[in-house]
Parts: structure tokens; C-alpha cells; sequence
């Protein structure tokens, strides 16, 4: 079933929304943490977060979804729901404020790694995360990491606090043709991370370097 772009909300802050997505091991934590201490470097304010939220990832359903291969006890959707109301909490009550102040906000994944675990479940018919996305805040920059499969699981697996992790590894090749899949058709940014870090982080800087905020500096908003 064709997808039509995702229609969200433009925030209308003098802030500035940067998000990051693709699978675990993509590397997007080492570029929003090199992101954040540039921006810092410069005296801009910047709040890091993530998305879903700790509490969200702490229940049952999700831990049992992330670490589990038997997921029978629980319904997808319920936790898809339950993530939707999670994030759009987060957006309200963490996101938009700290944008409002004229921060800019790195968020370590967006509605689009909901909306990808979604369909690469299979549900590609549902249509009710289009509305629930017509009420998230639209990123002005939405960076998609993309990394191939294995490499991806490599780096996670290198980890030593998640050597033993269970991952579904079918799932994660539906999920990355599911975020390239989005990036397009939601004009993200689309960025390999097999090339090196220092490189990957060049090109994120080329894409936000010209933005408004960084240009003239973070205002609140009405000011």
C-alpha cells in the first residue's frame, strides 16, 4: 500500500528540532553526542533526549518486545499505542518548552523508528498513525543513518553489556528498507555511516550549518 509523506506540525519556535534515526549500532549516538558538544562549543543551548521515553522503555511490554523472541502475552498495536501516547507526552511537555526557549533539541530517534517498527511488523495497512502523527512536531532537520545489517549487529554486538542481547535479524533488514523508505518519502536525510565518524559528522554540519539558529542565534518564541 503506498504511503503518502506524513503530514506534522511545523513548531513555530525560535528553537531549532534535529532528529536522529536508523537501527542500533547506526552510530547516531556518537553524532548527537558530537553534535550536542559542538552547539555547546558555541555557547548554543541544546537539550539531548530520547525517544521512546525511559519510562516507556522500562514496562514490561516493551522490555519483553526488545529482549524477548516469544512475544505472544502481548498485542504489537497495544505497545504501538502505548508508544504513541508516550512520545507525544514527551513532545508536549519536553520537546516544544525546551524549543520554545530557543533550544535546539537532539532527539535520539522520532515518530519515524515508531512508524518503521510498525510496518516492519507488518502492519503496513494501518492508517491511524497518520493522524496521530498529524499532531508531533515537524524536525527541521531529519537525519536517517543508514548502516547495513550486519554491521549494525557487529557494533551492538560489541558492547559488552549487550554481547547476549537477543535481536530478530529479519527484523532489522525490514526495518532498514523501512527507514530508507520514510527518509524518502518524508525528505529526510539519508547519511551512510560506513564512511568515517569525522566525515559523518562533516556532512551533518553541512546540512544545519546555514539554518537560522546557528546563523543568528536561538530567540524565544514571540520575541
Amino acid at each position: 500500500m503506498k504511503r503518502d509523506k506524513l503530514h506534522l506540525q511545523p513548531h513555530k519556535t525560535g528553537g531549532l528540532l534535529i532528529t536522529f534515526c536508523g537501527l542500533d549500532g547506526c552510530g547516531k549516538t556518537t553524532m548527537i553526542r558530537r553534535l550536542a558538544e559542538y552547539l555547546e562549543g558555541w555557547n548554543k543551548p541544546v537539550l539531548c533526549t530520547r525517544q521512546p521515553t525511559a519510562l516507556m522503555r522500562e514496562t514490561k511490554i516493551f522490555r519483553t518486545y526488545m529482549d524477548e523472541s516469544n512475544h505472544t502475552a502481548y498485542d504489537y498495536r497495544c505497545l504501538s499505542l502505548m508508544a504513541a501516547g508516550d512520545r507525544l507526552q514527551h513532545i508536549n511537555k519536553v520537546i516544544l518548552p525546551a524549543l520554545a526557549e530557543g533550544k535546539c533539541v537532539l532527539s535520539d530517534r522520532y515518530l519515524y523508528s515508531w512508524i518503521a517498527n510498525l510496518r516492519a511488523r507488518g502492519y503496513t495497512r494501518d492508517r491511524w498513525t497518520d493522524e496521530i502523527a498529524s499532531y508531533m512536531l515537524e524536525p527541521d532537520f531529519a537525519f536517517f543513518i543508514d548502516v547495513p545489517v550486519q554491521v549494525a549487529v557487529e557494533r551492538v554486538r560489541s558492547r559488552a553489556a549487550e554481547r547476549d542481547r537477543y535481536i530478530d535479524m529479519e527484523l532489522q533488514y525490514r526495518l532498514r528498507r523501512q527507514y530508507r523508505r520514510i527518509a524518502a518519502q518524508n525528505k529526510g536525510i539519508l547519511l551512510s555511516s560506513l564512511k568515517s565518524e569525522d566525515v559523518l559528522f562533516s556532512e551533518i554540519l553541512h546540512h544545519i550549518e546555514r539554518h537560522r539558529w546557528l546563523r543568528h542565534g536561538p530567540k524565544r518564541a514571540g520575541i
